[in-house]
């Protein structure tokens, strides 16, 4: 249990920076938006926006899984089913 406890944590650790990353990026990309008068330059960094709008995304559904898991985990003490289990591991490999 304490290496799930310690995978949780590292895995939120990441989804948290990664959202942090991807706000900043957002920050300057609107500073760019705001500055730029060009159409085709709009357009590639509304691409690039919406990239880091899915990171955000993605992260948020990372977060509600692990909550998930934990309660889940909290009301039922007969540990994680292997559904559990797959789900937790292919989370972390998405965040690694």
């Amino acid at each position: 249990m304490k290496d799930l406890d310690l995978y949780l944590g590292e895995a939120v650790d990441n989804i948290r920076a990664d959202r942090d990353k991807a706000k900043e990026f957002l920050v300057q990309l609107e500073e760019l938006v705001l500055e730029s008068d060009d159409t085709y330059n709009l357009k590639q960094l509304g691409l690039v926006a919406a990239k880091y709008l899915e990171t955000l995304q993605r992260s948020n559904e990372q977060l509600v899984k692990v909550a998930a898991l934990l309660q889940k985990n909290s009301n039922n003490n007969d540990g994680l089913s292997e559904k559990d289990k797959d789900e937790l591991f292919d989370m972390i490999k998405e965040v690694a």
